[in-house]
């Protein structure tokens, strides 16, 4: 296992999962087994899960579909795989259209 990886992923998402407790109180947020989950109020359900084979993060979007992120070296963040997209930032800006809300992500 990379495990350089895994810690990265690992406390990717458990930012992630504060972020949206604290943003979405109502949201059903759970994270298990490194997968995150959550509900929005409207029904919309994200799954965000670490990909050790590839070394990436799956997300599942109700917006925007289904989506790999792999880390950059350089910034150290997270980077859809295709169209270079932030993954902070397609989930803060995401959220703040469906919801309002603003997840405090760096």
């Amino acid at each position: 296992m990379d495990t350089a990886f895994d810690s990265d992923a690992t406390r990717f998402l458990a930012a992630l999962t504060s972020a949206f407790e604290d943003a979405l109180p109502q949201a059903e947020v759970d994270l298990e087994g490194g997968i995150l989950t959550v509900e929005l109020e409207d029904g919309g359900t994200y799954v965000i899960n670490k990909h050790a084979p590839t070394r990436q993060i799956w997300v599942s979007s109700p917006t925007s579909g289904a989506t790999h992120f792999a880390r950059d070296d350089g910034s150290g963040r997270w980077i859809d795989t295709r169209g270079g997209r932030d993954l902070a930032r397609l989930l803060c800006d995401e959220i703040r259209a469906a919801t309002g809300a603003e997840l405090a992500l760096d």
